[in-house]
């Protein structure tokens, strides 16, 4: 079945997308009205795009069982925020609409808040009432922010295990988090599956992947740490299918005949799924006529201390090259593939690069963060003579990444710290102008994170292709977790935490390892 949005369906959704959150006109007995035999907000509530007077709360109302059977009328929900926890003191409130056409999720735009403060929140709907939430604002853009605590995360495959590791972020004290791609796996079950789901198969039309984005968020210890403060978001291949390109399918083998309008059909679902299920601003989603967009890439200024940039290199990018035909991503010889030095393909798209260029631009004198979705720097991943690179990462668009790190050097960005997941490892080194040149300028440093629960296949790998890369000072890919980041004018310290075994609910968690960057020194040191 086709998902496909008519002319007319296009512009009613973004209407819907546009003014949902909207619903003062509703008379006040359709608040109050409605009787629930069961948790209409099962699925928890979240915050994020916070911006220093306002921010995005989140929540979707939906039936047991993950499915969406609440009907196709549009549903009225109440929004509170105050500055307790009991909601005495209230500081804003409304009335948004959950419509069906956007499986009755909730994406309120708060404004008229303080700069650098916390607040608590929650929905009603009739006699329920969602769980609280906890959120908070930016420091206003000149203020001398002092501290910033941000933990970063990627790739929390459901069958892989369970998200203790989430039980035990909510101790850390954040400001926020950095979701950085794979937030669910399209895959059927895994073989050895520590935990399963109700539908066995590949998600491909959108109410598939509603259900298991619906799926995910039904872990309590997801929803408590969404719940505890906002989140940055954006996504990699799996919210679609695995090493997808733009327009261009991952693997075309299972697609028919018809292959490329089917995969454009099934990346619409998936997008559009992605956005009602995300606290991103209504304004981030648009059906065009060429098919949804979802804009992942922003900036966040927290005062003067950090600029926050977060990157999408799924939707633009160009198609993988120099692999196989029917799955076009791989390890390649950059010796025998010339295309990959060929200047005019890109992995950000030619609008994003240019946007990326003009945030180095106006770069805060602090630090410099970019969240993005892999490995940013070049891995070898043969051992021994020869090379081998991914084609699917940042190695595969060389052009594209020296064009990032020429834009760092000509704007003199001062502490620029790349955030990165995908690889389900831990890595942790320096930022090149030339990674082939070992003695070529330092411009910043890099903390690629490993997995909240997807395995990785070449742990054993990995400390061998760490002396293959001399930019790296650290990797392991053994362990699940995440990593927290603390800024402050003079420096960052970077902690990687890990569980002691992803398929318990009751992991213990410990600290691998930590490092130190000095404001100015574009170095990181293990302490």
């Amino acid at each position: 079945m086709s998902h496909r949005p008519r002319p007319a369906d296009r512009r009613q959704l973004l209407r819907l997308a546009c003014a949902c959150a909207m619903a003062g006109w509703l008379p006040r007995w359709a608040f109050a009205q409605r009787r629930w035999s069961f948790d209409p907000f099962s699925l928890g509530v979240a915050s994020g795009a916070p911006a220093p007077e306002s921010v995005v709360l989140w929540t979707r109302l939906i039936a047991p069982g993950w499915l969406d059977s609440l009907g196709g009328e549009p549903v009225p929900v109440r929004w509170e925020v105050a500055h307790d926890e009991a909601f005495t003191r209230l500081v804003r409130h409304g009335e948004a609409l959950a419509s069906a056409e956007l499986a009755h999720s909730v994406h309120v735009e708060v404004d008229g808040l303080e700069p650098d403060r916390w607040y608590f929140y929650r929905f009603i709907s009739g006699d329920a009432v969602s769980a609280t939430g906890r959120t908070r604002t930016l420091p206003a853009p000149g203020a001398l922010a002092q501290r910033l605590r941000l933990a970063y995360a990627s790739c929390q495959r459901w069958e892989h295990g369970h998200y203790g590791a989430y039980r035990h972020m909510r101790e850390e004290g954040l400001d926020f988090v950095a979701f950085l791609g794979d937030y669910i796996y399209e895959y059927p079950n895994a073989t050895a599956a520590v935990r399963n789901f109700p539908t066995l198969g590949l998600v491909h039309t959108l109410g598939e992947y509603r259900q298991r984005h619906a799926l995910h968020r039904s872990d309590p210890a997801l929803q408590a740490m969404h719940a505890a403060c906002p989140w940055l978001v954006t996504w990699d291949d799996h919210e679609v299918q695995n090493d997808y390109a733009g327009t261009q399918a991952g693997d075309t083998r299972p697609l028919g005949l018809n292959g490329a309008a089917d995969f454009l059909a099934r990346r619409n679902a998936a997008y559009q799924a992605f956005y009602e299920h995300m606290p991103l601003r209504p304004s981030a989603f648009v059906r065009a006529l060429s098919g949804v967009q979802v804009r992942l890439h922003t900036r966040y200024r927290f005062g003067q201390l950090a600029d926050l940039i977060l990157l999408d290199n799924r939707q633009f990018r160009d198609p993988q090259v120099c692999g196989h035909p029917s799955r076009p991503a791989g390890l390649v010889d950059p010796d025998t593939c010339a295309a990959l030095d060929d200047g005019g393909r890109t992995l950000l798209g030619t609008a994003q690069e240019q946007w990326l260029d003009a945030a180095f631009a106006a770069a805060t004198p602090g630090w410099t963060v970019v969240g993005q979705q892999t490995l940013f720097g070049r891995r070898d991943a043969r051992i021994g003579p020869g090379a081998r690179v991914w084609n699917d990462g940042w190695d595969g668009y060389a052009a594209a990444r020296s064009r990032v790190t020429r834009s760092l050097e000509q704007h003199r960005v001062a502490n620029p710290v790349f955030l990165g997941g995908d690889v389900h490892e831990n890595w942790v080194g320096h930022v090149k102008a030339d990674y082939i040149r070992p003695d070529s300028a330092t411009l910043g440093v890099e903390f690629c994170g490993t997995s909240i629960t997807s395995r990785a296949s070449g742990a054993a790998q990995v400390p061998k292709r760490l002396a293959e890369n001399p930019h790296y000072i650290f990797a392991d890919g053994s362990r699940r977790g995440y990593g927290v980041v603390e800024f402050s004018p003079a420096g960052l310290t970077t902690t990687l935490r890990v569980v002691t075994d992803a398929t318990r609910i009751d992991t213990p968690i410990e600290t691998q390892a930590r490092f130190v960057v000095r404001a100015g020194r574009r170095e990181v040191h293990r302490l």
